[in-house]
């Protein structure tokens, strides 16, 4: 790559859209040689961009946000209107382009001064689109962390608010989609040892760990059917517990996405939650345990004396001989 702007260029697209990158990375994607790329980095700090240098083996370089903002053929304005419309289109579900939104707007933010960030904070937190309450609304900053740790196959921690109680999660972070007004992270969890879905707006505090990963195999089919089971979910009229006497291992087997939430019990047995608008709901998800599988059902009234009495309702008209026409 002869033309010493081209590559200036060329250089500044991958620093743009991967964290890291080491020297000899660079020196293979540009066909130069390191000594090259060197002095390439230091052409871009000389415009503006904050380009950090890691010595080492595993070192390399990285593009950190700048004390100004760089070249990007945007005035401040424009880069606040355009950060800002970036971030309340990430917070609505799309049609085939959440993940176009969300890698421009972690390119963007990437390169965006403290002082542009804050602006675009109190507009993204000002102008609210329609049809979303003030609870439904997703972190920007941890929507953006979470996009850049699925682009670069990094493990992250966070904090997990739910009805339980706040927890700590260490995950393979591998998608995130939009549903209806939410939008969830799809992850392999590594102290439970399975993929769980997560609410983004129950997510707070999400740090980098500088360890990176393989990303699990996983098909379009999955990721949505594992997005649609969590965002069925949700907070349910009636709610209910089955334990069953089968271990988990089992259970995940043959439930597949459906098994989230289950969690080993005592001796061998599963507690899988189950839920619903109300006790029909409930009765539909125990008729999918096996048969021969021994369970119990926590289910509060008055559900649980519904439900029993459907069930009564029921078995009386199976044991009575249907009329003659």
């Amino acid at each position: 790559m002869p033309d010493t702007t081209a590559r200036a260029l060329a250089l500044l697209n991958l620093l743009q859209t991967h964290r890291h990158w080491t020297g000899p990375e660079l020196a293979d994607r540009l066909g130069v040689s390191r000594r090259t790329v060197r002095r390439d980095v230091e052409r871009l700090r000389d415009l503006g961009y904050r380009i950090e240098s890691v010595p080492g083996m595993a070192g390399g370089y990285r593009l950190e946000p700048g004390g100004v903002m760089p070249p990007l053929l945007l005035t401040d304005e424009e880069a606040v209107a355009m950060a800002a419309g970036l971030r309340l289109a990430a917070t609505r579900q799309l049609t085939d382009g959440a993940d176009t939104t969300i890698r421009a707007l972690a390119k963007l933010e990437r390169v965006l001064p403290a002082a542009l960030r804050e602006r675009v904070n109190a507009l993204a937190a000002a102008v609210r689109p329609a049809g979303t309450g003030p609870g439904s609304g997703v972190s920007p900053a941890v929507l953006t962390e979470l996009a850049l740790a699925c682009r670069d196959h990094e493990r992250v921690r966070f904090a997990h608010v739910s009805r339980p109680g706040p927890s700590s999660r260490q995950v393979e972070p591998h998608h995130l989609a939009p549903s209806e007004r939410h939008w969830y992270l799809l992850c392999w969890d590594l102290d439970r040892d399975g993929w769980r879905t997560f609410r983004i707006d129950r997510i707070a505090g999400v740090r980098r760990t500088g360890a990176f990963f393989e990303p699990r195999p996983l098909s379009h089919r999955q990721v949505a059917e594992f997005v649609a089971v969590a965002s069925s979910w949700g907070k349910q009229a009636t709610d209910a517990t089955a334990t069953m006497r089968m271990p988990i291992e089992r259970l995940r087997d043959l439930f597949g996405e459906w098994a989230q939430g289950a969690e080993p019990g005592d001796a061998g047995t599963t507690v899988w939650p189950v839920g619903g608008a109300d006790f029909r709901d409930t009765m539909y998800a125990l008729s999918w345990i096996p048969a021969g599988v021994a369970y119990t059902v926590d289910l509060p009234d008055p559900a649980r004396s519904e439900l029993r009495e459907a069930l009564g309702r029921m078995l009386r008209a199976l044991e009575t001989p249907p009329e003659a026409p």
